[in-house]
């Protein structure tokens, strides 16, 4: 097992957004949100955690772990599927709560456990006139 780095403790506010120490801000389950895009497209692929452990291996291997929260268990993207994500870049948010992963797709390229591409291939339509709120399959 990998041990968490030493990620330090956010400083004040200037630090934390003008700063150049990585601080994470974990929350209070202990999970940072972390939305992985298609390094060379930009096209958001999915959007999942990560504790300190799986931030730490996904910075010290180069391939992204998460957090599955549904499992309550570090998650090898891709391990079983061979959809393994490959970090290309990661950034981080304004106030160091939020992650941005560009990632390079292994296997079949697909990231969502449904076998589409992405986990965002449905769109939220609302109806004004009935007020009904409905899915509909997104345009590729």
């Amino acid at each position: 097992m990998t041990a968490p780095l030493p990620f330090p403790a956010p400083g004040d506010k200037r630090a934390l957004e003008e700063g150049e120490t990585f601080t994470p801000r974990f929350g209070s389950d202990g999970l940072i949100t972390a939305i992985a895009v298609d390094a060379d497209t930009g096209a958001v692929l999915m959007l999942a955690h990560m504790n300190a452990e799986s931030l730490a291996r996904t910075l010290t291997t180069g391939e992204v772990w998460y957090w599955s929260r549904s499992r309550a268990e570090l998650w090898h993207k891709g391990a079983t599927s061979g959809q393994i994500q490959t970090l290309v870049e990661m950034r981080v948010d304004c106030d160091q709560d939020a992650l941005l992963l560009r990632v390079r797709v292994g296997g079949d390229g697909g990231c969502c456990h449904t076998g589409r591409r992405d986990c965002f291939y449905r769109g939220v339509a609302y109806d004004a006139e009935s007020g009904a709120v409905t899915l509909v399959p997104r345009a590729s």
